[in-house]
């Protein structure tokens, strides 16, 4: 008896005492939505927030779920408390962070519900990870919405900008929140019953609101569990609601049959009467009360429901949906992992969805062929069953030599070529536009372009390199404080009229300007009577706004969900600064400096051979600065070229990492550099003479070029 009562004090037991200090974060608070509950062992006498430890950096749920604390181990535990004990809080300075942003380069530490002030975004879901404000992901307006406006929950007014205490729904855009009533509105309402309150989509407004931070417990709604929450749905409605009730004992009385026996509307039930305070015979049962008489007036009949589904029926589907949601507890295991910090180790794991078992045939006619291959082959995948995992396999059909490492460089750096020309952007070079064009849309060439973009950056494709500050604001929300200028207009015509209206000095320059642009401005909604010159500022903004974002919503929509190819958009999404100069121009060009970083040199052993390979790379770094200033027949692209087949560093990076190692000949005069595009490896050899080297590497590399057609 003693053993078994001793046991029972060792069980874990949560507590509402407002005393108990949390052993992580140091704050007693105990706001379940906010913190999650707050856990006490009283043997370890140890007291948690649930979220403090799920998202706590160091640790990982190794146990059951009914052991310690929700899986969480009470050693693990202390050792998490022990570490973050090292660690200061951005925040109140004061030790004990254990939450730190997920992105591997950032430094920002922090207590879990000083993250909170701070504007981290927690996501309860996958890995649990955290990011701070810098690196959190963000949701990006896809129309303009109609003022005014008010949080769909509290609906309080609330300022139509997206930020981290204002979300959207990402289904119907009509609906948006307070962040802290969207979480109010999750923890009660849970999984099986949270969705927009306007559009009621579910799948993914849930996805949406647990990618912006938002906790959906899993669990039935917290109105179903209240105890006999639907007792008063077990009685019967019984009160006469008679102008005059001719009952002696009183409204409520009914008897078992008879004239004063309560009879509900048959339509509502909610209204009852006496038979005699209506004048109903004994037989007559079906009464409608006048509510709903005035509500079916001038109808023959009103019918009522055919189906009415059961409680049990809706219980049973409610565990259905839970049977096949319990296993996002078990992601906790492995939840700790730091999400890439830069775009190439970003794509480098979305290349990890690449198989090499299989492969897509992409039969290049000639270079002017490049965009018709693409599409003709993307529109193949996306009839039947669309995998973009598959390896590329491209031919070109005048090409004698095949090696698909190079033919697949070659073709990815012709088609964002090519692509840049294509008939949905408009703009100058480097610096492109969507345009506005009903026969891309109709052939849905917008989502096929974004989906050759991501296609070609998670396949070791070279940067895009020509979106406009503009484009990429509008696709990814980056930067937030961006407004579209003058500049993103280009040289058009339109561009023109604009611009006359900027400048203008005078009142008169401006209703001249006004009028030569006003079927542009009635087009957008924006003639207008000018009273003051500086509303001319406002009057181009909103232009711009219209031009460049509000009229292009449906191709920007179908831009996106070709991007989203590979899981791509996402991942920028989280990314933005670090992928602004992947998309934005212009591409860095080669410098001397830039190709010898690319490079890592495989120096002999032998100290002798030595001494000749560091010679080799003094005349190797020569001749690279001369080619880089003209002096080389050949220019630092066609080096590069030579080497590993591409003359542009592709986004994810080179893989492996270009290399150079040293030969020996015993005709000097014979020996030429070599190349192995598989490794990227480049071959020097060994020359007694810059000049001698110099002038084998030109001819190797001119040579490789008109052979290549480059």
């Amino acid at each position: 008896m003693k053993a078994m009562k001793e046991e029972t004090t060792e069980m874990k037991q949560i507590h509402d005492d407002k005393d108990l200090i949390c052993s992580l974060c140091k704050r007693c608070d105990n706001i379940p939505e906010k913190y999650g509950e707050k856990i006490t062992l009283q043997q370890h006498n140890l007291t948690v927030h649930y979220f403090c430890l799920l998202m706590s950096s160091g640790i990982c749920q190794r146990g059951e779920e009914d052991e310690d604390v929700h899986g969480f181990l009470v050693d693990d535990i202390k050792k998490e408390i022990r570490r973050s004990s090292r660690l200061r809080c951005m925040k109140c300075k004061k030790v004990g962070a254990s939450v730190g942003c997920s992105i591997k380069s950032c430094r920002q530490m922090v207590h879990m519900p000083c993250g909170l002030e701070q504007e981290f975004i927690f996501q309860f879901t996958d890995l649990f990870p955290s990011f701070c404000k810098k690196h959190a992901p963000s949701q990006s307006c896809v129309s303009s919405p109609s003022l005014p406006l008010s949080c769909s929950v509290c609906l309080e007014p609330i300022d139509p900008v997206l930020s981290y205490n204002v979300l959207k729904c990402p289904a119907c855009h009509g609906s948006w929140f307070h962040r802290n009533c969207v979480q109010h509105y999750a923890h009660s309402a849970a999984m099986f019953f949270f969705k927009c309150t306007l559009c009621n989509n579910k799948d993914q407004f849930q996805q949406e609101m647990l990618r912006m931070g938002i906790y959906i417990p899993e669990r039935d709604a917290a109105w179903e569990l209240e105890e006999n929450a639907y007792e008063d749905l077990l009685q019967v409605y019984q009160h006469c609601d008679a102008v005059k009730c001719h009952s002696h004992k009183g409204r409520k009385y009914s008897s078992q049959s008879g004239y004063f026996e309560i009879v509900r509307c048959k339509l509502c039930g909610s209204r009852g009467t006496h038979r005699k305070c209506s004048n109903l015979k004994l037989y007559e049962s079906d009464w409608i009360c006048a509510d709903c008489k005035a509500a079916v007036e001038g109808k023959k009949s009103v019918p009522l429901p055919n189906h009415v589904e059961s409680p049990l029926a809706v219980r049973q589907e409610r565990k259905r949906l839970f049977k096949n949601i319990s296993d996002l507890h078990s992601s906790l295991i492995s939840k700790r992992q730091c999400v890439p910090a830069t775009s190439p180790e970003v794509l480098m794991d979305l290349a990890h969805q690449i198989s090499q078992q299989q492969s897509t045939e992409v039969l290049v006619e000639d270079d002017d062929g490049v965009m018709e291959a693409a599409l003709r082959v993307l529109r193949v995948l996306r009839q039947s069953d669309f995998n973009p995992c598959c390896t590329l396999s491209v031919k070109f059909s005048q090409d004698k030599h095949s090696n698909n490492i190079r033919n697949q460089r070659r073709f990815l750096r012709r088609l964002v070529s090519k692509l840049q020309m294509a008939e949905i952007f408009e703009g100058p070079d480097g610096s492109k536009n969507l345009a506005l064009n009903s026969k891309a849309l109709r052939d849905d060439l917008y989502f096929e372009v974004g989906s050759l973009l991501a296609l070609s950056l998670v396949h070791g494709g070279p940067p895009v390199g020509f979106f406009s500050p503009a484009l990429y604001h509008s696709l990814f929300n980056y930067p937030t404080n961006y407004r579209p200028t003058l500049q993103d207009l280009g040289d058009t015509a339109f561009a023109h009229k604009i611009r006359q209206i900027a400048e203008a000095k005078s009142m008169k320059e401006l209703r001249m300007a006004m009028q030569s642009a006003s079927q542009y401005l009635e087009a957008a909604g924006c003639w207008r009577k000018i009273r003051e010159l500086p509303e001319k500022d406002m009057l181009v903004e909103d232009v711009l706004n219209f031009y460049l974002i509000i009229r292009l919503q449906l191709p920007l929509q179908r831009f996106r969900e070709g991007l989203r190819t590979l899981g791509l958009f996402e991942q920028v999404q989280m990314c933005t600064e670090a992928f602004h100069s992947v998309f934005c121009g212009p591409v860095e060009r080669l410098t001397a400096k830039s190709v010898m970083e690319l490079f890592t040199v495989r120096f002999s052993e032998e100290k002798e051979q030595q001494e000749k390979e560091n010679t080799t790379i003094h005349f190797w770094k020569k001749y690279l600065h001369e080619c880089e200033e003209g002096q080389c027949a050949a220019p630092l692209e066609d080096l590069l070229t030579f080497t590993t087949a591409t003359d542009l560093a592709p986004s994810i990076g080179f893989h492996p990492t270009p290399s150079i190692s040293f030969f020996s000949s015993p005709d000097p005069s014979c020996a030429f550099p070599q190349s192995h595009w598989d490794a990227n490896h480049l071959f020097l050899p060994i020359q007694p003479s810059y000049e001698l080297f110099k002038k084998h590497l030109d001819y190797t590399v001119c040579q490789f070029s008109v052979m290549q057609g480059i």
